[in-house]
C-alpha cells in the first residue's frame, strides 16, 4: 500500500472516528450533520486541488505545478519531479538538436532535410549561399520548384542515390557547377547535398581543352614532316626540291622544339616543388641585352627605340624575369609591321614598384580579347600567330613567371593603334642604385646618361 493511499485514509477516518464520537454523545441527528459536513469538506478540498492541477495544465508549459495539502501533496510532488525530468530531458534535446545543427552549418557543403514530398524542411547557410534558398520564403516549398533541372528531376524520381549528379547552376550571375547528392535519412525523409564543383570542373575542362590544344598544335607540323617524308620516299626529286623540302621540314621540326621547350617550361613553373631563386641582379644590363636581341629579331625591319629611367636592381630569378621580357618583346616584332616603332623602357614608380613596358605600333588587339591573352595557345589571329612562329603559351609563361614574382602585368591596347605590355613588380623587388653599382657585376656597359634612344631604320 503506497504512502499516498495511506495519506488519502486519514481524513475519511477522522470524520468517521468524529461521526461515530458525535453520535455517541449528541444522538444519530447530529452525528449525521457532522458526517455531512466531513465529506463536504473532503470533496471541496479535492475539487479545488483539482482546479489548481487543470489550471497549471492549461497554462505554460515552463509554469511551476501547484502546491497541494494533504494527500494532494505527494501527487504535486510526482507531477513537479516528473516536470523537472521532462525539463532536464527537453535540454537535453535541444542541446544535440542545437549541436546538430552547428554541425551542419560548419560543414562545408551544402545540407537539406527534405521530407516525404521533397518539401524543403531546413538547409545550412552553405546550402542557402548555394543555391539562394531563404528559409523564411522556401520553406514547405518542394525541391524541384527551385532546382528546375530536367536532370535533376529524374534523379530524385528514379530512387537511385548511390552516386551524386552535376548539375549547371547560376547565382548572382556568377554560374557554378554543384553535385548533388540524396540520402535516405529516417523514414520517408531524405538529405540533400550539395558541394561546388567549379573549381574541379573548370580543371577537368582545362585539361580536356590543353589535351585538345596540344593535339592540334603538333598535328600540322607532324602531318607537314610525314607528308615530305613520304614524297621523297616516293618520288625521284632533284637536289633543289630535295634542299626545298628539308627545310620545310626543318622548320616544322623547329616549330615542334619549340612547343615542346614552352611546354617544359610551363611545368617547371607550375611544379610546387621549384622554388624560385631569389638572386639580385642590375636592371641596366638585362634592358641592353632585350634591346640587342629586339634588334636582331627585327633584321632592320623596325624602329627599336630605348628608354632607361633610374639604374636599380630587382630580387628574384633573373632567368625567368628575362624570358617573360622577352616574350614581351618577340610578341611586339611579331605583330608589329614593318617600319613600325618598338619600344622598350625601365622606370621606377614614387611608390617605389619597378615597370618594365614595351610599346608597338602594331596591330593592337580588341577589348574582349584582353582578359584571355594569358590563357594557354588563346590565339587572337590563329593564322597570324602560325604564320609568325608562335606557339600560344608565351603570355601563359609570362603569366607564371610574374605571379611567382608578386608581380602583375597590365596590357594597354587600341586596335589598329598598337599596344603596351607593362610589368609592374612590387617595390619589395626593387631597389634604387647609382649607375656605377647597377652595373657592377655585368658585362654590359652603363649609359651616360639615365634616358637612351637607338633606332635601326627599315
Amino acid at each position: 500500500m503506497s504512502h499516498a493511499f495511506r495519506s488519502g485514509l486519514i481524513a475519511p477516518a477522522g470524520v468517521a472516528v468524529a461521526t461515530l464520537v458525535t453520535w455517541a454523545a449528541a444522538g444519530a441527528a447530529w452525528a449525521l450533520a457532522v458526517l455531512a459536513a466531513g465529506a463536504l469538506a473532503i470533496i471541496g478540498i479535492h475539487l479545488w486541488h483539482i482546479h489548481l492541477v487543470t489550471e497549471w495544465a492549461r497554462g505554460p508549459l515552463d509554469a511551476l505545478p501547484p502546491e497541494g495539502r494533504g494527500v494532494w501533496a505527494d501527487a504535486c510532488s510526482a507531477i513537479y519531479r516528473r516536470t523537472r525530468l521532462r525539463s532536464a530531458y527537453q535540454r537535453d534535446l535541444q542541446l544535440t538538436i542545437d549541436r546538430f545543427r552547428k554541425a551542419a552549418e560548419a560543414i562545408p557543403d551544402g545540407v537539406i532535410v527534405l521530407d516525404a514530398a521533397g518539401r524543403i524542411e531546413w538547409a545550412n547557410p552553405r546550402a542557402q549561399a548555394q543555391l539562394g534558398l531563404d528559409l523564411d520564403r522556401d520553406r514547405g516549398q518542394p525541391i524541384v520548384n527551385l532546382i528546375r533541372q530536367p536532370e535533376f528531376h529524374r534523379y530524385l524520381d528514379a530512387g537511385d542515390y548511390g552516386e551524386s549528379i552535376v548539375v549547371e547552376w547560376s547565382q548572382g550571375g556568377v554560374r557554378r557547377a554543384l553535385a548533388l547528392q540524396a540520402v535516405p535519412f529516417e523514414v520517408d525523409e531524405r538529405l540533400l547535398l550539395s558541394h561546388d564543383v567549379t573549381q574541379i570542373e573548370a580543371v577537368a575542362r582545362m585539361r580536356r581543352d590543353f589535351i585538345a590544344n596540344v593535339s592540334h598544335e603538333l598535328k600540322t607540323p607532324l602531318t607537314v614532316i610525314a607528308g615530305f617524308v613520304e614524297t621523297m620516299q616516293d618520288l625521284d626529286l632533284d637536289a633543289r626540291q630535295r634542299s626545298r623540302f628539308l627545310g620545310l621540314m626543318q622548320e616544322q621540326a623547329r616549330n615542334m622544339q619549340r612547343l615542346v621547350s614552352d611546354l617544359l617550361t610551363l611545368s617547371a613553373l607550375e611544379s610546387e616543388h621549384n622554388a624560385i631563386a631569389d638572386e639580385r641582379f642590375a636592371v641596366l644590363p638585362l634592358v641592353l641585352e632585350l634591346s640587342a636581341e629586339a634588334k636582331a629579331l627585327s633584321g632592320g625591319r623596325h624602329v627599336v627605340e630605348l628608354d632607361v629611367g633610374e639604374p636599380a636592381t630587382i630580387t628574384g630569378s633573373r632567368d625567368e624575369l628575362r624570358s617573360a621580357f622577352s616574350n614581351l618583346v618577340s610578341n611586339a616584332i611579331r605583330y608589329t609591321p614593318p617600319d613600325g616603332t618598338i619600344g622598350l623602357a625601365w622606370r621606377v614608380e614614387p611608390s617605389g614598384c619597378g615597370v618594365f613596358a614595351v610599346t608597338d605600333s602594331g596591330i593592337g588587339i580588341a577589348k574582349e580579347h584582353l582578359p584571355r591573352l594569358t590563357e594557354r595557345f588563346y590565339r587572337v589571329d590563329r593564322s597570324r600567330s602560325r604564320a609568325t612562329g608562335g606557339t600560344g603559351l608565351g603570355l601563359a609563361i609570362v603569366k607564371h613567371v610574374l605571379l611567382r614574382h608578386q608581380a602583375e602585368l597590365v596590357v594597354d591596347s587600341t586596335p589598329g593603334s598598337g599596344s603596351t605590355f607593362s610589368v609592374r613588380l612590387p617595390a619589395k623587388r626593387v631597389r634604387l642604385e647609382p649607375v656605377a653599382d647597377a652595373a657592377a657585376g655585368e658585362d654590359a656597359p652603363a649609359p651616360t646618361s639615365t634616358s637612351a634612344r637607338s633606332g635601326t631604320g627599315a
